[in-house]
Parts: structure tokens; C-alpha cells; sequence
């Protein structure tokens, strides 16, 4: 039985990558980075403004579904340096806070991983919604 799927691709890896796949009410969000929508990199050496532009991204994706950050239920944060997230962890959550517009009703998972996509990045953030 074929599923019934929306496709989301559009920015600079679009031919590399879905940003976003919905089936049914459930969207499933790419690994989002900090990169804009041009392509440039964001925040060389500033986990706090790599993570800004990692929410932008996620709130570009979910805005083609007519969904927000509010539709988030899951995010599994994927980062180069526990230590550094831990250590910064109120300036990086109230960036989180702030995309959200308050304390977010979801799930989270952290990660530490040997390396991202390019080596500059320090954190990709891979979300579930529901609509």
C-alpha cells in the first residue's frame, strides 16, 4: 500500500536532502543546521547563534505545512561538545525558550557526535511535529 506523503524541499539542499516529509498529521523534520537560507554558513564558534538559526530553520519548515514551533512534540539535538552545551545551558535554553515563546512542551534528546556535515557546525536539531 503506497503512503499517502507531502515533500517538502526548497534552500540550498534541496537536491541533496528533504527538508520535511509528512504523512498523515505527522511531520518529520531533517537534521536542521546553521546555515541560512542562502546557503551561508551562521555563528562560526557561537553555539548560541548556530542554535538561533538552527529554530529559524525549523520554523521555515514547519510554515510550509501551516504549522509552527508549537506543533513540535519531539527534537533530538545532535552537538559536537556535551560540555559546551551543559556549560552554556541557560543562555542556549533561553534561545530555545525564546523560538518556542515559552518553556516548550516537547520531548528532547541529546547527543554528542564526532562531527557534523561541515565542520564548522556545532549542532543540528532533527524535530517530529504533529498537526
Amino acid at each position: 500500500m503506497a503512503v499517502n506523503k507531502k515533500v517538502v524541499r526548497f534552500g540550498p539542499f534541496k537536491n541533496a536532502v528533504a527538508n520535511a516529509v509528512q504523512v498523515d498529521n505527522i511531520i518529520y523534520l531533517s537534521g536542521q543546521v546553521s546555515v541560512d537560507s542562502t546557503g551561508n554558513f551562521v555563528g562560526l564558534n557561537d553555539l548560541t547563534a548556530q542554535v538561533r538559526q538552527v529554530y529559524i530553520n525549523i520554523s521555515d519548515v514547519l510554515a510550509r505545512f501551516d504549522a509552527g514551533l508549537e506543533n513540535v512534540v519531539d527534537e533530538t539535538w545532535f552537538v559536537t561538545e556535551i560540555a559546551q552545551v551543559m556549560a552554556n545551558f541557560r543562555e542556549i535554553y533561553a534561545v530555545r525558550e525564546k523560538a518556542y515563546g515559552a518553556s516548550p512542551a516537547t520531548t528532547q534528546t541529546l547527543v554528542q557526535v564526532a562531527g557534523l556535515a561541515m565542520p564548522e557546525l556545532m549542532v543540528e536539531i532533527k524535530c517530529i511535529a504533529h498537526l
